[in-house]
């Protein structure tokens, strides 16, 4: 039975209680198969599991954006209960951010280029709500997906820099037939839209490098933000009409290229 808490101290005393491994996975809702292999491996590897769904508005720098995200949580709470999900955490705003924002996490390097570029203190909600949860929660293991793979940087890195007990998984991006990366946002695109949309998995994964990469998305039509090889990573970013989409690829260790 999966129990829905929304009262941050009803939490705290259950947790104070438990002496099992606990694994947590935060969500922001809108759950598909990616989300659920998170969820399933969370289940899996601990005895107790925790999810969260919080709409984090501190993480979107565009309202329209925030406003339009998604809200599917009879599904949502009808996939937990199917896999098994111990608890469910639904805190509001107020319960999150009693001082409405004030303080906030910030990293001052990796987060100013690719996402942190193009959306200005995106990483600084990501991080703040994360670090909230990850306090609240005091699980053992948090799990985390590789399409986000720079978000999970900042984590993992955020972690250790806080002398925070909790160890940070990477899992890996799971994909539709058509190799793009299952993502909220997909349900938003239209037929035409979600048919074009496959070739930006499949050319960030081409021989082609980063820059002609980036001329085939644009003569496609694309509205392109980034294409970026980082190390062992090829990051992009671009528009399918009124959608943004992200993806990363692992590729040989190269120098950073846009």
């Amino acid at each position: 039975m999966t129990k829905i808490l929304s009262d941050l101290k009803e939490w705290f005393n259950i947790r104070n209680s438990l002496t099992a491994t606990i694994g947590f996975v935060p969500t922001m809702g809108a759950l598909h198969k990616g989300h659920l292999s998170l969820i399933e491996r969370c289940v899996k590897e601990n005895k107790i599991s925790v999810v969260s769904i919080f709409v984090n508005p501190a993480q979107f720098n565009d309202k329209n954006d925030y406003e339009n995200y998604p809200k599917t949580f009879d599904n949502d709470f009808k996939m937990l209960k199917e896999i098994g999900v111990d608890y469910l955490l639904m805190p509001d705003y107020n319960n999150l951010y009693p001082d409405d924002y004030k303080y906030k996490v910030t990293e001052t390097d990796f987060c100013k280029i690719l996402e942190g570029h193009h959306r200005p203190g995106h990483f600084d909600g990501v991080l703040t709500v994360v670090l909230k949860l990850l306090n609240i929660v005091r699980s053992d293991k948090a799990y985390f997906g590789e399409k986000d793979y720079q978000q999970y940087k900042l984590i993992e890195g955020m972690t250790r820099a806080f002398f925070i007990n909790t160890e940070v998984i990477l899992c890996e991006t799971i994909r539709e037939d058509d190799g793009l990366a299952f993502s909220s946002r997909n349900v938003r695109l239209t037929k035409d839209e979600r048919r074009k949309a496959s070739l930006f998995p499949a050319l960030l994964k081409s021989k082609m490098n980063a820059e002609q990469i980036r001329s085939e998305l644009e003569k496609l039509n694309f509205k392109v933000d980034y294409v970026q090889d980082l190390t062992d990573r090829r990051y992009g970013a671009l528009w399918v009409g009124k959608v943004r989409l992200i993806d990363n690829v692992k590729i040989k260790n190269t120098r950073a290229e846009t």
